[in-house]
């Protein structure tokens, strides 16, 4: 046990208190579409932003002072001792985490490997004392120099090999931990120039990882689902797994359309040039949307700022469209979020997830809302309706530029164009949020 968070109670569901650190909206039994709202939304809380975040930015260093920050296992373990503590406050019903986020860096794999083993069993005592489940594991690939140039695309064999020994190890520890996925998170798979890159072996070599990963989880008997999160633009200059779109058509190269799903981000979406409902439309069409990193970015910076979601229409649309493909299974909401460098207090880091949940619940709701209305569906179906006739099906199936042209002029065909409407469903979806 730490003293870290003393003095705050466990958070609970009360609409009227006056209180920041009260659910005024996320409310866990509420039956949403059918479920529990709990059971929707699938609440995690994020290990590294939350516990292992010291503050810096680029121009700057820490500025948090938590008293586990440190590199020794006593340390790592006290860092779990406030994170469940914090967990029990939250009531979220899961966590995520990479390797380096929960035990030191040994001076050798095999120290890394033994420190990861140890805090897993530590992990498994307090997860059972709890019940707090784990949403997904995954390895951290990025930070140590070994992989400025990547790790499945690296140019050295040799670090291409200690991560898929990383890998296995935290698929291990996923797996042992009872996690629902397994994130592949690319933070360094791409590149900076093409002087000295060559892509298409980079990106058989990523191809040919992901293989190894499939067939690992088959092997051992894991159930849970295997995650690609698209990472655009940061840190490298070109990112490989650019976007779902990106994403997609190298899983079709490799045979893991069927193996494979996506972990999608908000804030990387927008480093993309895309809505985060464009993405996740995109990944429910391709039939591979798994589970969402829910935060948002300064949209003055440019960067992936990491900030915590404040934006009910945005959020509601963004659940309405994981809703539509009947919502989550292993998936959940992951809040891929942190404080800002200012925000010392533990206070701040409770009052953090709980606005965020607040405003996740509010826009499922809304989502909800919206979908048992159908509005938004029947102003889509009516736009599309000339396609359901007969002979826009035949036009289709069938025609071709011969057939389709003598039917203009034989018909006297001069459409003239209609509205889209956009303003009035923009004023639509407003009455939901």
């Amino acid at each position: 046990m730490t003293n870290f968070f003393d003095g705050i109670d466990p958070v609970k569901f009360d609409p009227t208190s006056g209180s920041d650190l009260s659910y005024r909206h996320y409310n866990p039994d509420e039956i949403v579409m059918g479920k529990r709202m709990e059971d929707q939304l699938r609440f995690a809380v994020a290990y590294w932003h939350s516990f292992a975040y010291e503050g810096g930015d680029p121009f700057g260093g820490r500025t948090f002072d938590r008293p586990w920050f440190g590199d020794t296992m006593d340390l790592a373990k006290l860092k779990a001792d406030a994170a469940f503590e914090m967990f029990a406050i939250l009531g979220q019903p899961y966590f995520c985490f990479h390797d380096l986020d929960v035990r030191p860096e040994g001076a050798t794999f095999a120290e890394s490997l033994s420190n990861l083993e140890e805090i897993v069993d530590y992990f498994g005592e307090k997860m059972e004392a709890t019940g707090t489940g784990l949403l997904w594991g995954t390895a951290n690939m990025f930070t140590n120099r070994r992989f400025m140039s990547g790790a499945a695309t690296n140019p050295d064999p040799d670090i291409f090999a200690y991560s898929a020994a990383t890998v296995k190890s935290c698929l291990d520890a996923t797996h042992k931990l009872g996690g629902q996925n397994y994130v592949l998170w690319g933070g360094r798979e791409g590149y900076e120039t093409l002087l000295n890159t060559d892509l298409v072996r980079e990106r058989q070599q990523a191809g040919r990882f992901l293989q190894m990963v499939v067939d690992y989880k088959h092997k051992i008997g894991f159930k849970g689902t295997i995650l690609i999160e698209p990472k655009p633009q940061e840190p490298s200059k070109h990112q490989y797994d650019f976007d779902v779109n990106t994403v997609y058509s190298f899983l079709l190269e490799f045979g893991l359309e069927k193996e494979v799903k996506m972990n999608i981000e908000q804030g990387h979406a927008i480093l993309a040039g895309h809505s985060f409902e464009h993405e996740l439309a995109m990944a429910s069409a391709f039939g591979i949307l798994g589970s969402i990193d829910m935060n948002r970015n300064d949209y003055q910076s440019g960067w992936d700022t990491d900030q915590f979601p404040n934006n009910v229409p945005e959020v509601a649309l963004a659940y309405y469209e994981i809703l539509k493909t009947g919502g989550f299974t292993t998936g959940g909401t992951n809040f891929d979020s942190k404080l800002r460098r200012q925000s010392l207090d533990p206070e701040d880091l409770i009052a953090g997830h709980v606005g965020a949940m607040d405003v996740c619940a509010r826009g499922l709701k809304a989502a909800a809302a919206m979908l048992e209305d159908g509005g938004l569906e029947k102003a889509r179906n009516d736009r599309y309706a000339g396609w359901d006739t007969e002979a826009g099906k035949d036009m289709l199936a069938n025609g071709t530029l011969e057939s389709i042209s003598a039917r203009v002029l034989e018909d006297g065909i001069n459409p003239e164009p209609r509205s889209g409407r956009q303003e009035r469903l923009e004023n639509y979806i407003n009455q939901f949020v």
